[in-house]
Protein backbone atom coordinates (compact mmCIF):
# COMPACT_ATOMS: atom_id res chain seq x y z
CA UNK A 1 0.00 0.00 0.00
CA UNK A 2 1.78 2.90 -0.84
CA UNK A 3 1.30 6.42 0.90
CA UNK A 4 -0.24 8.04 -2.19
CA UNK A 5 -3.38 5.77 -1.14
CA UNK A 6 -3.58 7.88 2.31
CA UNK A 7 -3.99 11.29 0.35
CA UNK A 8 -6.43 13.42 0.69
CA UNK A 9 -9.30 11.32 -1.27
CA UNK A 10 -8.76 8.55 1.27
CA UNK A 11 -9.05 10.86 4.12
CA UNK A 12 -12.10 12.14 5.33
CA UNK A 13 -13.14 15.29 3.26
CA UNK A 14 -12.21 18.21 4.59
CA UNK A 15 -15.65 19.15 6.26
CA UNK A 16 -15.95 15.11 7.63
CA UNK A 17 -12.79 15.99 9.46
CA UNK A 18 -14.00 19.39 10.69
CA UNK A 19 -16.97 16.97 12.12
CA UNK A 20 -15.19 14.69 13.36
CA UNK A 21 -13.14 17.06 15.23
CA UNK A 22 -16.20 18.97 16.85
CA UNK A 23 -18.08 16.24 17.58
CA UNK A 24 -15.52 14.15 19.41
CA UNK A 25 -13.77 16.71 21.46
CA UNK A 26 -17.16 17.85 22.38
CA UNK A 27 -17.97 14.22 23.33
CA UNK A 28 -14.60 13.77 25.14
CA UNK A 29 -15.54 17.23 27.58
CA UNK A 30 -19.06 15.90 28.43
CA UNK A 31 -18.11 11.98 28.97
CA UNK A 32 -14.20 11.82 30.00
CA UNK A 33 -13.11 9.43 33.14
CA UNK A 34 -11.65 11.82 36.18
CA UNK A 35 -8.70 9.46 35.85
CA UNK A 36 -5.63 10.74 38.08
CA UNK A 37 -3.06 10.61 35.54
CA UNK A 38 -5.36 13.29 33.58
CA UNK A 39 -4.99 15.65 36.62
CA UNK A 40 -1.41 16.17 36.15
CA UNK A 41 1.25 17.80 33.67
CA UNK A 42 4.12 16.08 35.67
CA UNK A 43 6.58 14.05 32.72
CA UNK A 44 7.03 11.51 36.00
CA UNK A 45 3.90 10.73 36.81
CA UNK A 46 2.50 10.26 33.09
CA UNK A 47 5.25 8.25 32.31
CA UNK A 48 4.22 6.38 35.17
CA UNK A 49 0.97 5.85 33.94
CA UNK A 50 1.59 4.96 30.35
CA UNK A 51 4.48 2.61 31.43
CA UNK A 52 1.76 1.04 33.77
CA UNK A 53 -1.33 1.14 31.24
CA UNK A 54 0.00 -1.27 28.84
CA UNK A 55 -1.18 -4.10 29.16
CA UNK A 56 -3.24 -3.40 31.80
CA UNK A 57 -6.92 -2.48 32.50
CA UNK A 58 -7.31 1.08 34.04
CA UNK A 59 -9.07 -0.31 36.57
CA UNK A 60 -6.49 -2.12 37.62
CA UNK A 61 -3.95 0.90 36.85
CA UNK A 62 -5.44 3.37 39.34
CA UNK A 63 -4.87 1.64 42.75
CA UNK A 64 -1.59 0.50 41.90
CA UNK A 65 -0.45 4.00 40.15
CA UNK A 66 -1.41 6.19 43.67
CA UNK A 67 0.39 3.71 45.62
CA UNK A 68 3.67 3.40 43.41
CA UNK A 69 3.79 7.35 43.27
CA UNK A 70 3.15 7.25 47.47
CA UNK A 71 6.04 5.46 47.26
CA UNK A 72 8.53 6.96 44.83
CA UNK A 73 6.65 10.44 44.55
CA UNK A 74 9.75 12.13 42.30
CA UNK A 75 11.61 10.44 39.80
CA UNK A 76 14.90 11.00 41.73
CA UNK A 77 12.81 8.77 44.74
CA UNK A 78 12.96 6.12 41.66
CA UNK A 79 16.36 6.55 40.19
CA UNK A 80 17.54 5.77 43.75
CA UNK A 81 15.59 2.86 45.34
CA UNK A 82 16.78 -0.25 45.31
CA UNK A 83 15.42 -2.56 41.99
CA UNK A 84 13.96 -5.54 44.33
CA UNK A 85 12.23 -2.65 45.97
CA UNK A 86 10.57 -1.13 42.68
CA UNK A 87 9.69 -4.55 41.48
CA UNK A 88 7.83 -5.53 44.82
CA UNK A 89 6.26 -1.97 44.27
CA UNK A 90 4.45 -3.76 41.24
CA UNK A 91 2.93 -6.27 42.33
CA UNK A 92 -0.26 -6.90 40.92
CA UNK A 93 0.11 -5.26 37.87
CA UNK A 94 2.06 -8.39 35.69
CA UNK A 95 4.32 -7.78 33.04
CA UNK A 96 6.99 -7.20 36.07
CA UNK A 97 9.69 -6.28 32.92
CA UNK A 98 7.91 -3.22 33.07
CA UNK A 99 9.38 -2.17 36.49
CA UNK A 100 12.93 -2.95 35.26
CA UNK A 101 12.47 -0.14 32.19
CA UNK A 102 10.72 2.22 34.22
CA UNK A 103 13.83 2.19 36.76
CA UNK A 104 16.30 1.80 34.40
CA UNK A 105 14.66 5.28 32.35
CA UNK A 106 14.61 7.30 35.98
CA UNK A 107 18.14 6.89 36.53
CA UNK A 108 18.94 7.71 33.15
CA UNK A 109 17.35 10.61 33.21
CA UNK A 110 18.86 11.42 36.48
CA UNK A 111 22.03 10.68 35.55
CA UNK A 112 21.63 12.21 31.92
CA UNK A 113 19.47 14.99 32.28
CA UNK A 114 20.18 16.15 35.78
CA UNK A 115 16.53 14.71 36.56
CA UNK A 116 14.74 17.17 34.05
CA UNK A 117 12.71 14.89 30.94
CA UNK A 118 13.74 15.68 27.61
CA UNK A 119 11.51 17.24 25.60
CA UNK A 120 12.69 16.02 21.93
CA UNK A 121 10.98 12.68 20.90
CA UNK A 122 13.91 11.25 19.98
CA UNK A 123 16.04 12.06 22.85
CA UNK A 124 12.96 10.55 24.99
CA UNK A 125 12.82 7.29 22.52
CA UNK A 126 16.52 5.98 24.17
CA UNK A 127 15.24 6.07 27.10
CA UNK A 128 14.71 2.02 28.23
CA UNK A 129 11.51 0.81 27.29
CA UNK A 130 10.06 4.38 25.48
CA UNK A 131 8.80 3.70 22.37
CA UNK A 132 7.24 6.04 19.77
CA UNK A 133 3.82 5.59 21.28
CA UNK A 134 5.06 6.40 25.17
CA UNK A 135 7.42 9.25 23.86
CA UNK A 136 4.55 11.02 22.35
CA UNK A 137 2.30 10.53 25.22
CA UNK A 138 4.81 12.37 27.33
CA UNK A 139 5.40 15.28 25.06
CA UNK A 140 1.84 15.81 24.47
CA UNK A 141 0.37 15.38 27.85
CA UNK A 142 3.32 16.85 29.70
CA UNK A 143 4.39 19.53 27.67
CA UNK A 144 1.51 20.31 25.72
CA UNK A 145 3.13 19.64 22.26
CA UNK A 146 1.30 18.40 19.08
CA UNK A 147 2.75 15.55 18.71
CA UNK A 148 0.50 12.22 17.24
CA UNK A 149 0.83 9.00 18.28
CA UNK A 150 -1.00 6.20 18.54
CA UNK A 151 -1.02 2.42 20.23
CA UNK A 152 -3.41 -0.12 19.36
CA UNK A 153 -6.58 1.53 20.17
CA UNK A 154 -5.82 4.45 18.51
CA UNK A 155 -4.81 2.89 15.80
CA UNK A 156 -8.30 0.84 15.16
CA UNK A 157 -10.42 4.15 15.97
CA UNK A 158 -8.51 5.72 13.33
CA UNK A 159 -8.77 3.09 10.57
CA UNK A 160 -12.67 2.58 11.60
CA UNK A 161 -13.68 6.67 11.04
CA UNK A 162 -10.84 7.62 8.20
CA UNK A 163 -10.62 4.54 6.68
CA UNK A 164 -13.01 1.88 6.52
CA UNK A 165 -12.92 -1.23 7.58
CA UNK A 166 -10.94 -2.83 4.87
CA UNK A 167 -7.94 -1.36 5.76
CA UNK A 168 -5.33 -2.72 7.26
CA UNK A 169 -2.50 -0.07 7.21
CA UNK A 170 1.19 -0.47 8.10
CA UNK A 171 2.98 1.71 10.72
CA UNK A 172 4.29 4.16 8.58
CA UNK A 173 0.60 5.12 6.84
CA UNK A 174 -0.92 5.00 10.75
CA UNK A 175 2.33 7.63 11.38
CA UNK A 176 0.75 9.66 8.32
CA UNK A 177 -3.12 9.21 9.37
CA UNK A 178 -2.46 10.71 13.15
CA UNK A 179 -0.48 13.55 11.94
CA UNK A 180 -2.66 13.88 9.24
CA UNK A 181 -5.89 14.47 11.34
CA UNK A 182 -4.27 15.68 14.02
CA UNK A 183 -6.02 19.57 15.45
CA UNK A 184 -3.12 21.42 16.44
CA UNK A 185 -4.56 23.53 18.68
CA UNK A 186 -6.50 20.99 20.72
CA UNK A 187 -3.83 17.99 20.35
CA UNK A 188 -4.27 16.93 24.48
CA UNK A 189 -8.07 16.59 24.23
CA UNK A 190 -7.76 15.29 20.87
CA UNK A 191 -5.33 12.45 21.89
CA UNK A 192 -7.07 11.47 24.93
CA UNK A 193 -10.38 11.24 23.26
CA UNK A 194 -9.44 8.98 20.54
CA UNK A 195 -8.86 6.87 23.95
CA UNK A 196 -11.70 7.24 25.68
CA UNK A 197 -13.76 6.42 22.66
CA UNK A 198 -11.55 3.29 21.83
CA UNK A 199 -11.86 2.28 25.31
CA UNK A 200 -15.83 2.78 26.12
CA UNK A 201 -17.16 2.81 22.64
CA UNK A 202 -14.81 1.68 19.38
CA UNK A 203 -13.82 -1.30 21.19
CA UNK A 204 -12.03 -4.17 19.49
CA UNK A 205 -14.77 -6.92 19.62
CA UNK A 206 -18.46 -4.97 20.01
CA UNK A 207 -18.11 -1.62 18.88
CA UNK A 208 -21.38 0.28 20.83
CA UNK A 209 -21.95 2.42 17.54
CA UNK A 210 -25.36 3.58 18.52
CA UNK A 211 -23.74 5.67 21.21
CA UNK A 212 -20.70 6.69 18.79
CA UNK A 213 -20.63 10.84 18.71
CA UNK A 214 -19.37 10.36 15.12
CA UNK A 215 -21.30 7.85 13.64
CA UNK A 216 -22.65 10.09 11.32
CA UNK A 217 -19.60 10.09 9.20
CA UNK A 218 -17.35 7.15 10.51
CA UNK A 219 -16.50 4.87 7.85
CA UNK A 220 -17.12 1.45 9.78
CA UNK A 221 -20.19 2.37 11.47
CA UNK A 222 -22.44 -0.98 11.42
CA UNK A 223 -19.45 -3.13 10.66
CA UNK A 224 -18.69 -6.15 13.28
CA UNK A 225 -15.40 -5.61 15.94
CA UNK A 226 -13.28 -8.21 15.52
CA UNK A 227 -13.40 -12.11 15.97
CA UNK A 228 -12.10 -12.89 19.45
CA UNK A 229 -8.69 -14.92 19.15
CA UNK A 230 -8.07 -18.22 21.67
CA UNK A 231 -5.73 -16.92 23.55
CA UNK A 232 -3.04 -18.93 25.05
CA UNK A 233 -3.90 -21.32 28.19
CA UNK A 234 -1.83 -19.12 31.17
CA UNK A 235 -2.28 -21.57 33.92
CA UNK A 236 0.90 -23.78 34.03
CA UNK A 237 2.24 -20.79 31.00
CA UNK A 238 6.02 -19.88 30.87
CA UNK A 239 4.65 -16.49 31.73
CA UNK A 240 2.73 -17.60 34.43
CA UNK A 241 5.68 -19.31 36.53
CA UNK A 242 7.74 -16.11 35.99
CA UNK A 243 4.89 -14.23 37.74
CA UNK A 244 5.02 -16.79 40.32
CA UNK A 245 8.73 -16.74 41.10
CA UNK A 246 8.71 -13.27 40.83
CA UNK A 247 5.70 -13.00 43.40
CA UNK A 248 7.39 -15.51 45.98
CA UNK A 249 10.30 -13.31 45.67
CA UNK A 250 8.59 -9.86 46.71
CA UNK A 251 7.57 -11.94 49.93
CA UNK A 252 11.48 -12.98 50.61
CA UNK A 253 13.82 -9.68 49.75
CA UNK A 254 16.49 -11.84 51.19
CA UNK A 255 16.03 -14.45 48.79
CA UNK A 256 15.72 -18.26 48.36
CA UNK A 257 17.07 -21.04 47.43
CA UNK A 258 16.00 -23.17 44.27
CA UNK A 259 15.03 -25.94 45.78
CA UNK A 260 12.78 -23.78 48.55
CA UNK A 261 11.87 -21.70 45.22
CA UNK A 262 10.75 -25.11 43.72
CA UNK A 263 8.73 -25.67 46.69
CA UNK A 264 7.01 -22.31 46.77
CA UNK A 265 6.16 -22.13 43.22
CA UNK A 266 5.79 -26.29 42.12
CA UNK A 267 7.55 -27.49 38.92
CA UNK A 268 6.68 -26.01 35.38
CA UNK A 269 4.71 -28.18 33.13
CA UNK A 270 6.82 -27.42 30.20
CA UNK A 271 9.64 -29.18 30.94
CA UNK A 272 9.22 -30.97 34.29
CA UNK A 273 11.98 -30.54 36.57
CA UNK A 274 15.50 -29.14 37.77
CA UNK A 275 16.35 -27.82 34.07
CA UNK A 276 12.56 -25.88 33.67
CA UNK A 277 12.71 -23.90 36.50
CA UNK A 278 16.65 -22.97 36.05
CA UNK A 279 15.65 -21.96 32.92
CA UNK A 280 13.00 -19.53 33.85
CA UNK A 281 15.28 -18.43 36.88
CA UNK A 282 18.14 -17.57 33.68
CA UNK A 283 15.37 -16.21 31.21
CA UNK A 284 14.04 -13.92 34.93
CA UNK A 285 18.17 -12.44 35.36
CA UNK A 286 18.61 -11.49 31.86
CA UNK A 287 15.85 -9.30 32.14
CA UNK A 288 17.12 -7.86 35.16
CA UNK A 289 14.38 -9.37 37.30
CA UNK A 290 15.93 -11.71 39.88
CA UNK A 291 19.68 -12.00 40.85
CA UNK A 292 21.10 -15.58 40.97
CA UNK A 293 24.09 -16.39 42.68
CA UNK A 294 25.91 -19.95 44.44
CA UNK A 295 26.88 -20.60 47.69
CA UNK A 296 28.26 -24.29 48.55
CA UNK A 297 26.98 -25.69 46.10
CA UNK A 298 23.67 -25.00 45.67
CA UNK A 299 21.80 -21.59 43.97
CA UNK A 300 19.52 -18.83 45.96
CA UNK A 301 17.70 -16.34 44.45
CA UNK A 302 16.33 -13.37 45.00
CA UNK A 303 15.21 -10.11 43.56
CA UNK A 304 18.21 -7.63 41.78
CA UNK A 305 20.17 -5.20 44.21
CA UNK A 306 20.31 -4.51 47.98
CA UNK A 307 17.60 -6.75 49.96
CA UNK A 308 14.64 -4.28 50.48
CA UNK A 309 14.87 -4.10 54.54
Amino acid sequence: MTQETYGERDFARTDDLRVVHERLLSWYAANARDLPWRRTRDPYRILVSEVMLQQTQVERVIPAYEAFLSRFPTIEHLAAAPLAEVIAAWGGLGYNRRAVYLWRAARQIVEQHGGEFPRDRRQLEELPGVGRYTAGAVLCFAFGQPVAFWDTNIARVLTRIFLGPDHSPRRRDLDALAERVLPLDRAYEWNQALMELGARVCTSRSPRCEQCPVRAVCRSVGTVGMVRRRSERFAGSRRYYRGRIVAALRRLPAGVSLHALRELVGDPDSAGGELALEELVEGLARDGLVEVREEGGEYFVRLPGKPAD
